[in-house]
């Protein structure tokens, strides 16, 4: 099977839209904002940490509880798709007879749902001021900028 299997996961941003996301080099948590990009530009390869100034790929910035909830949202999902393709691998054999074990965790919606709450302040680098971030309280001074990685005050 050579097909790739994508599964969009439902991530939760705060009332102004801002992500949280998570620093891969300190484990610093910050929010970006989320943005349909319409510009058909393509997507940055590497995002820099608005606290410690390192850069990541793009797929590194996950929280553990993002992880956590993704894994439990898409496991369930993959079941299905596997419960359909032996179901309609043997449709049709009159000696198999297939049945599903039963209900998934999407069905039964014993799947969690993440919330994202409105803490952190907005830092606007000005070199991108249309790539702002939020970062805690406590972190204002010293920050880096997500795109280019420019330092700059707050």
């Amino acid at each position: 099977m050579d097909e790739e299997i994508s599964i969009p996961v439902p991530l939760p941003c705060d009332s102004s839209g801002f992500l949280r996301r998570e620093c891969p080099s300190c484990e610093g948590q910050f929010k970006w904002l989320v943005t349909d990009d319409d510009s058909g530009a393509a997507p940055p390869e590497q995002y820099f940490c608005p606290l410690c100034g390192v850069a990541a790929d793009t797929n590194s910035w996950f929280t553990s509880a993002q992880l956590e909830f993704m894994e439990s949202y898409a496991v369930p999902q993959i079941e299905l798709m596997f419960q359909d393709a032996i179901g309609e691998a043997f449709m049709g054999i009159k000696s198999v007879e297939f049945k599903a074990d039963g209900a998934s965790a999407l069905e039964t919606g014993s799947v969690g749902a993440l919330s994202e709450p409105d803490d952190m302040l907005i830092a606007e680098p000005p070199c991108h001021p249309s790539e702002p971030v939020k970062v805690p309280e406590e972190r204002l001074g010293d920050l880096h900028c997500l795109m280019c990685g420019s330092p700059y005050q707050v």
